[in-house]
């Protein structure tokens, strides 16, 4: 079986191509063998958390990259299973409409503006999904463009509690970080905001046995960390950061102009370095309650959705 899934979210659209590799193994879950794995900056959620609408740039790009996408799904057709994950930005915009019309007429789906939970559900499953886990609690974190999901749950992979903060990268830099770099009343309001969302919040984290960290900012975090000039997926998936490493690297980037932070660290995107020092606070925030190590896994909500796909025989609804 082959499936197929597009998660776009507020800074990045990704596709994800993979057939089910345990296919003819009896007894076996399903598990993934890429065939395709593709990111492109689009910034869908440019001035969204301002405006609530999509700004016609940042839909020109998402648009641009689709068109990219349904060449690949094409090639590597025909698909047992596609889903179209909207996250953030896509709950909050008031002209989504014009944007869910574009999909459709470019990949042939709908797209699922999937909830906080969904969201959460997915990533845990994806985090799981690369490699064992020891026993005990695992605290899975996904810091996005536009929300953060903090899910506890174990390593058989039952969710105990979770949660999606709408706050990620770039909404808290266009929020609270408008100066370049930003003032240390921008970052004091900013880690104050961060804090009270996470404090006030409903997944306990204490007395965590495995603490894992996905999505883009903790990648790049740790491609930093190992003083990586070329990113390297293959060195950053299942490596560690430890709490002293993540304030580090956050004081750093909190404190640099962005034309420094991309002169440091070649391999990252543009539109990542502009963000990166807002991501890097919300994982500073929350690694400091945790208190162990961060475990960083490449696989997150691409793969938990993909998986999910195989289980329910290619069809994106529940039965």
């Amino acid at each position: 079986m082959r499936v197929g899934v597009i998660d776009c979210g507020t800074n990045t659209v990704r596709l994800l191509i993979a057939d089910d590799a345990s296919a003819g193994q009896v007894g076996h879950d399903p598990y993934l063998a890429d065939l395709v794995r593709v990111l492109r900056f689009v910034r869908l959620g440019q001035g969204v958390d301002a405006t609530h609408r999509f700004h016609p740039d940042a839909l020109a790009r998402t648009f641009a990259a689709l068109d990219e996408f349904a060449a690949l799904i094409e090639q590597h057709g025909p698909l047992d299973g596609l889903r179209f994950l909207a996250t953030s930005a896509a709950r909050d915009a008031t002209n989504r409409d014009e944007f869910f019309a574009g999909v459709k007429a470019r990949v042939g789906v709908d797209p699922e503006v999937i909830s906080g939970g969904e969201e959460a559900r997915l990533s845990f499953l994806g985090a799981l999904a690369g490699g064992n886990v020891p026993g005990g609690s695992v605290v899975v974190m996904d810091i996005g463009g536009g929300s953060t999901e903090l899910i506890r749950g174990d390593a058989a992979g039952a969710v105990a509690s979770a949660q999606s903060f709408d706050v990620g990268s770039v909404r808290l830099r266009e929020r609270f970080l408008h100066d370049d770099p930003p003032t240390v009343g921008q970052i004091a309001a900013a880690r104050d905001y961060v804090a009270s969302l996470v404090d006030g919040g409903d997944v306990p984290l204490d007395g965590v046995g495995t603490f894992i960290g996905v999505a883009g900012t903790n990648t790049s975090l740790s491609a930093m960390a190992q003083g990586l000039v070329t990113y390297d997926s293959m060195r950053v998936h299942n490596s560690s950061l430890t709490t002293g490493e993540i304030s580090q690297l956050a004081g750093e980037l909190l404190t640099s102009p962005v034309e420094l932070v991309r002169a440091r660290y070649p391999f990252l995107e543009p539109m990542r370095a502009e963000v990166i020092c807002a991501g890097a606070l919300i994982c500073d925030e929350v690694a400091q309650r945790v208190k162990n190590d961060m475990l960083v896994r490449e696989t997150d909500i691409l793969d938990g959705a993909a998986l999910d796909l195989l289980r329910r025989g290619g069809s994106p609804q529940l039965p």
